[in-house]
């Protein structure tokens, strides 16, 4: 058996171990759980891009207020 042809049949192999576990995935019900899980990510985004928006504001003005004499 030659490299070429167990190259070819890993790839078919993978492709069939990728549409077997596909299958097994439970899709989410459109479109309240779809919406929901939407709405809830960007809430969660917003809520740390705020936080961290918050520190890095903070944290600005202590670097010039002390260590540039701002």
């Amino acid at each position: 058996m030659t490299q070429r042809s167990t190259t070819k049949r890993s790839r078919f192999r993978f492709i069939g171990e990728t549409i077997a576990e596909l299958k097994k995935v439970v899709w989410l019900k459109w479109p309240h759980e779809v919406l929901y899980l939407t709405f809830l990510v960007l809430l969660v985004a917003v809520v740390v891009g705020i936080i961290l928006g918050a520190f890095d504001y903070g944290f600005t003005n202590l670097v010039d207020k002390f260590f540039l004499g701002g």
